[in-house]
């Protein structure tokens, strides 16, 4: 049984959206949506490594040009890494992250990868959710992975998507 959409969510049009690989000058807006959902998010620092490492970095932009979300990559062996997904909290359930796993989907298979690996936190029950329906499975647990309030750590949970 296939679930049927809601009405009163709004989705994206996919052939709207653009993907563009992500540029010095798109980091004050993709810090500024980093920021706002994460409790403990990446900084400009951790983004200017992974740029400069050489990792696949792109970003979606809306018809507007707004930036809707981003994403980085890294190819390891047979293996993707996605280090990052994020997506602007207004778009939130609307497809946005879906779309954006559609690309770090074609991008593996095109670099020849077997897999895509990542790490969620459980405490983010929306990305988990979504990695679960695209097909992600879980693999293991990475104890104390994250950094959690009042300096305590929180586990990932790991999950490989097989392509």
């Amino acid at each position: 049984m296939s679930a049927v959409p809601d009405p009163r969510i709004e989705r994206i049009d996919p052939q709207a959206m653009q993907f563009a690989r992500m540029q010095l000058d798109d980091l004050a807006e993709v810090l500024n949506i980093e920021n706002d959902v994460y409790p403990h998010p990446w900084t400009r620092g951790n983004f200017l490594d992974s740029m400069y490492s050489g990792y696949d970095t792109w970003v979606l932009r809306e018809p507007s040009g707004m930036l809707a979300g981003y994403f980085l990559l890294m190819f390891a062996v047979d293996e993707s890494h996605l280090l990052n997904i994020s997506v602007r909290r207004d778009l939130h359930g609307k497809g946005v992250g879906r779309l954006q796993l559609d690309k770090v989907i074609a991008l593996s298979r095109d670099k020849g990868m077997q897999s895509v690996l990542l790490e969620v936190r459980p405490s983010n029950e929306q990305a988990l959710k979504v990695y679960l329906r695209y097909g992600f499975e879980q693999i293991g647990i990475r104890r104390g992975y994250y950094p959690a309030a009042e300096g305590k750590r929180e586990d990932a949970i790991v999950m490989r998507f097989h392509l």
